[in-house]
């Protein structure tokens, strides 16, 4: 096994480590349970007994009332739910103190509680709640109270109270904003006289007659705008005709004698010879192209004739471009003269046109705005008579559909709740506490605790309330935890001749006696001859399991000449002796580390398989560590989940500091049924216990070597 340092951190625990826990403590957390429990339970009963009552009204937002005149009606009256928080507005207007103040005057309850009137407040503030109804638009006014009637007369008032505050405060707000709408109207009516004014001014000074209609009205010498209008089509047209010609005559001018020829012929202009000219010129040019391809030469006469004809027609079409083109500019001239005309013209009803224009469209925006202001007055008008008529509508805003009544019985507090919150946080809390205990509980817990401190072996493990072998009936199952213990020892001893063992403890109560006087028995059942030394000089016990007096002993062996054969004690048990403790001395460390103890350890070890030496618990004196100088082997027992394993760790330094050998630790006193992890090592044995037929002396050869030397030959039967 690898040596593992005491201060390296532990791993975690797993499931079932975190169940043994609650298993092995579950003392503390049952009674840390029933504590909360009983807590709860008189918390509970003496908590005062308070009774609710509620009120449900239903919050109607004026809005969706039928709005007089087809006008929505404004919010100033309750109109709307205009925001998502309108629900926690109105919770808070129920418990605001304007609206408190209504409950206490009406109830008197300065009076009635015998309070100050902040106190009375606070009060209202933390025993009135509210909530919405979810999916409606219902609010709930509960109250809760020691007294029912007055748990019933709050939850009335307060919702009654809240429909006066509501009122109040939207009756004052619909009156401030009638006045503010009443203002505004006469302001418009002032507004609408004064573009009334303008509009006739106009019509007066511009001779525009006024019909009531935007697009048709009459004003003298009005057609003069068509003429404008004419004027700068006509214009337009001119412009555009000029701008053709001098392209044209441009082209005319740019090109050479034969492209001439050809642009001229694509201009459609009236007596253009050349358009019918130039076809029978081209006809004329293939029909020599042809003659030629046929073979005729260029003196034949049909080619002469051809091509004078062609001379001639190209004499004629140079003329006609030259006509064209004259013709071209005389057509510009006349087209700019037209054209200059035709500007003064347009110039003059352009000025004239934009006269009346500006004053058409000073008409038509003082027209506009005229209009424009009267039918805004309008609007007001008509959005007064609504408001007018929305102050003489009955106010049903609010409305009371669940008038509080007296409770029966108690809601707070809320036993069943109560009682089971108790139960759940007393579990909890228990689990807690069992936790913590465990973490704080340095006790040895485990084998691998053992093992890890004192880095030797666990010989074995006794369960819990294993009584005194000897005197119990027959085959018991727990003989099976001390033969693995007998075995343990004879396999771990380094040298067959380490027979002496002391039995040592921490402390006291850990049943170190007992193990000694139960491993005894088993050895000798097995048929070693053992002895039992009783070398608790404190306070001795082996002799009371088997009912024998002590008065002569060890200590009278050791302060006297008495021979061996008169102070061991054959007991009813075959193969077993014991030595008593003898008087009780007053230095018991002194008689003990003697030279005559040394001597008897020597002899007996010489005489018997097994020496089993008790010693006091080795922390609270030297005693023991006296004894385990003297003997071979020394076997310290811990008791389960007492001992803290630092006082462990000294029990093996003391041990060791005089120059004691420790073989191993029997783990004592484990309740196997309730720490899972020991099931293993202890259960098989009662299964595969051999009947009592079936004992013999296993003896192996280690134990064959040391059998027993007779003390003196002549009183062997005597001893034995």
């Amino acid at each position: 096994m690898q040596p593992t340092s005491p201060h390296q951190s532990e791993a975690a625990l797993h499931a079932i480590d975190y169940w043994q826990v609650i298993k092995n403590r579950y003392g503390v957390i049952l009674l840390t349970l029933l504590l909360v429990f009983m807590t709860a339970a008189v918390i509970t009963y003496v908590m005062p007994k308070k009774y609710e009552s509620y009120a449900t009204i239903e919050v109607k937002p004026r809005g969706q009332d039928l709005a007089p005149l087809g006008v929505q009606m404004s919010e100033s009256k309750g109109g709307g739910r205009s925001t998502p928080q309108f629900f926690n507005t109105e919770f808070e207007k129920i418990k605001s103190r304007n609206s408190l103040s209504k409950v206490i005057d009406n109830l008197e309850l300065v009076n009635k509680w015998g309070m100050d009137r902040e106190r009375v407040l606070q009060t209202l503030k933390n025993i009135v709640d509210t909530e919405n109804i979810r999916g409606t638009d219902l609010i709930s006014i509960n109250v809760r109270h020691v007294n029912k009637e007055d748990a019933r007369d709050v939850a009335a008032e307060v919702a009654r109270a809240y429909k006066d505050y509501r009122e109040e405060i939207e009756s004052r707000d619909a009156n401030r904003s009638l006045d503010e709408l009443k203002k505004a109207v006469r302001e418009q009516e002032d507004k609408v006289e004064e573009r009334r004014k303008v509009l006739s001014t106009i019509v007066r000074t511009k001779g525009i007659l006024y019909t009531g209609e935007d697009s048709f009205f009459r004003q003298s010498g009005l057609d003069e705008n068509q003429g404008a209008q004419s004027a700068l089509e006509r214009y337009n047209a001119l412009e555009q005709e000029k701008m053709q010609l001098a392209s044209q005559i441009e082209g005319l001018l740019k090109y050479t004698s034969d492209e001439l020829i050809v642009y001229a012929a694509g201009l459609d202009l009236p007596e253009n010879i050349i358009k019918s000219l130039h076809p029978q010129y081209l006809e004329l040019k293939r029909q020599v192209e042809t003659l030629k391809i046929q073979g005729l030469g260029d003196k034949h006469p049909t080619i002469l004739s051809t091509l004078q004809l062609i001379e001639a027609m190209k004499r004629q079409l140079d003329e006609g471009v030259v006509g064209l083109r004259a013709t071209l500019q005389a057509q510009l001239d006349l087209a700019e003269d037209r054209l200059a005309k035709v500007e003064v013209l347009k110039d003059d009803k352009k000025d004239d046109a934009i006269k009346r224009g500006l004053d058409a469209q000073d008409y038509v925006d003082a027209k506009r705005d005229f209009e424009t202001d009267q039918g805004l007055l309008q609007s007001m008008k008509l959005k007064l008579m609504g408001e007018q008529i929305t102050q003489k509508m009955p106010d049903d805003a609010i409305i009371v559909h669940d008038d509080p009544v007296i409770a029966q019985s108690p809601v707070s507090p809320n036993v069943t709740l109560n009682l089971a919150l108790g139960a759940v946080v007393g579990l909890v809390f228990g689990v807690g506490i069992a936790f913590f205990l465990e973490y704080l509980d340095t006790s040895v817990k485990s084998l691998e605790d053992v093992e890890r401190y004192l880095q030797v072996p666990v010989l074995a493990v006794i369960p819990k309330d294993v009584g005194v072998l000897h005197k119990q009936s027959g085959m018991s199952p727990d003989a099976e935890a001390y033969r693995i213990l007998r075995t343990n020892i004879e396999f771990n001893r380094k040298n067959p001749e380490d027979n002496s063992i002391t039995v040592v403890s921490g402390g006291a109560g850990e049943g170190k006696s007992t193990t000694l006087v139960n491993l005894a028995y088993i050895c000798a059942q097995g048929g070693y001859t053992t002895l039992m030394i009783d070398g608790d000089l404190r306070r001795p016990r082996l002799h009371t399991f088997f009912d024998i007096n002590n008065s002569v002993g060890l200590t009278n062996y050791l302060t006297t000449e008495l021979m061996l054969e008169d102070v061991i004690l054959q007991t009813p048990v075959d193969n077993l002796y014991f030595m008593p403790s003898g008087i009780l001395p007053a230095d018991a460390a002194g008689i003990l580390n003697s030279r005559r103890m040394s001597e008897l350890i020597q002899d007996v070890k010489q005489r018997f398989d097994l020496v089993l030496v008790d010693s006091p618990p080795i922390l609270g004196v030297s005693d023991a560590s006296v004894l385990a100088s003297e003997v071979d082997l020394t076997m310290i027992v811990v008791q389960h989940r007492k001992l803290p394993r630092n006082m462990l760790v000294r029990v093996k330094q003391a041990v060791e500091n005089v120059g004691g050998h420790v073989i191993g630790v029997v783990l004592n006193n484990v309740d196997v049924r309730s720490d899972s992890q020991y099931q293993y090592y202890t259960s098989y044995y009662t299964y595969y216990a051999p009947a009592e037929s079936q004992v013999g002396p296993p003896m192996s050869s280690s134990a064959e070597s040391i059998k027993p030397q007779p003390i003196s030959k002549g009183r062997d039967t005597e001893l034995y």
